[in-house]
């Protein structure tokens, strides 16, 4: 089936019990066992299902399952948050001494996660820079364990190489996670390549601002096996789960052995589990997102062309304005649109950015991203404040640096809230 058609119909029907169409919030901590051999196999994975709802729910569940038509994979792990799914995505491969390599253009949030939680807690992140796919070979030893990269980085906006990266991976053995937070629908990851893929369900995928979330998916295009020594947590007896060797015990369900290691050890473990009410409300979202995407898109193509022709602005940073490589990689991986984030730097710099966010009277000045509505920050005194200006730079956040996501309002009004708050700039 087409997005727009998996978003309404993949892995649910209706509820058998009552008929119900919409799939219902199952606001449950656990769940009745048929008896005590029901039970002995849950617990020993001969068979999946509702066991307690940190684990495992039923309305998560045909979240997961409608994201991992939606993207191609082979199963899906809801999350309480994009940052948990980041943590996860990554934590679920490596272990205290083990080392990442991530591409540099990254979230703010994300960057901080890695550079200094992951490594406090041992897991070093190593950093290449993506417009040099060879980078991230040169980074890699005998402890690296995945790639990271997110499809349509924010703030800097260079559509990541997918494919070139994951030849890469597959060559050494090292999988490809991507954060497609961004781009949903217009880029499926997995096939171009990317063994597993990630949101925050928080941003487009729910689309209304009104619940957090995360989600993992499993491409199972990985062969663990194959590369068994690069993968202790998968190949090797896991001795906080009866010395189940992961990709062993779920051969009977599927090529899933990496999200099922997540389930049921991580979010088991650490409990960054999603709430079914949550669940619901990003299924609602889900719905209509090939439909609101097409319309971000569209609106965020004609405000590039205005801002570009500003006096005041300095430079617009959007794929569809690129050129080169960058515009090469743009059009190959995200299907003829260009996303509806807009970067802008202001010729007068730090305090310009201020005048412009305090003149807004329309667009809503949040951090976040991918709501309905049109958003703006600015980057270098708030989201990326914690940052030294070394690594702001890095990561293409300038003193001047506007981000917009831009929303679904009838663009005339955009444009003109816009340009009023420029004038003011």
């Amino acid at each position: 089936m087409h997005p727009e058609t998996i978003v309404l119909h993949g892995a649910y029907r209706h509820d058998e019990p009552t008929g119900a169409v919409a799939v219902p919030i199952y606001q449950t901590t656990s769940f009745q066992f048929k008896g005590t051999e029901h039970a002995e196999n849950l617990f020993a994975l001969k068979e999946l299902g509702n066991i307690y709802s940190r684990i495992m729910n039923p309305t998560c569940d045909v979240l997961e399952r409608r994201i991992a038509a939606l993207e191609g994979g082979a199963a899906a792990l809801a999350l309480g948050s994009g940052q948990s799914a980041s943590t996860f995505a990554v934590l679920n491969l490596c272990r205290a001494g083990d080392n990442f390599v991530s591409s540099t253009d990254l979230y703010g949030g994300t960057w901080n996660l890695f550079t200094n939680t992951l490594s406090s807690m041992g897991v070093e992140v190593r950093y290449a820079n993506p417009s040099d796919p060879e980078s991230f070979r040169r980074a890699v030893d005998g402890r690296t364990r995945c790639f990271y990269a997110e499809t349509l980085p924010n703030p800097k906006l260079n559509v990541f190489p997918i494919r070139e990266v994951a030849d890469i991976g597959n060559e050494l053995g090292i999988p490809l996670i991507v954060d497609n937070t961004a781009a949903p629908v217009i880029c499926r990851p997995i096939e171009h390549g990317a063994h597993i893929v990630m949101y925050s369900t928080t941003k487009y995928i729910g689309g209304h601002g009104t619940s957090i979330g995360g989600l993992v998916v499993d491409g199972g295009n990985f062969d663990w096996e194959k590369h068994a020594s690069r993968f202790p947590n998968l190949t090797q007896p896991d001795p906080s789960y009866h010395g189940a060797v992961w990709t062993e015990a779920v051969k009977p369900l599927g090529p899933i052995a990496y999200i099922i290691r997540m389930r049921v050890v991580l979010l088991r473990d650490i409990g960054a589990a999603m709430s079914p009410f949550n669940a619901f409300m990003f299924i609602q979202g889900l719905e209509t997102l090939p439909l609101r995407i097409r319309a971000h898109c569209d609106n965020a193509v004609k405000v590039a062309d205005y801002l570009s022709s500003h006096a005041k602005i300095a430079k617009v940073i959007y794929p569809g304005r690129q050129d080169g490589e960058m515009r090469r990689r743009a059009d190959a991986y995200l299907g003829g649109s260009f996303g509806a984030l807009i970067g802008f730097e202001l010729k007068d710099g730090h305090e310009a950015g201020r005048r412009f966010i305090d003149a807004l009277k329309m667009v809503y000045h949040v951090a976040n991203i991918g709501d309905a509505r049109t958003l703006a920050i600015h980057p270098a005194s708030t989201t990326h404040s914690q940052l030294s200006p070394e690594d702001r730079l890095t990561t293409g956040v300038s003193e001047g640096y506007v981000r917009l996501s831009i929303g679904i309002e009838h663009i005339d009004d955009i444009i003109a809230d816009l340009s009023q708050a420029l004038d003011a700039a």
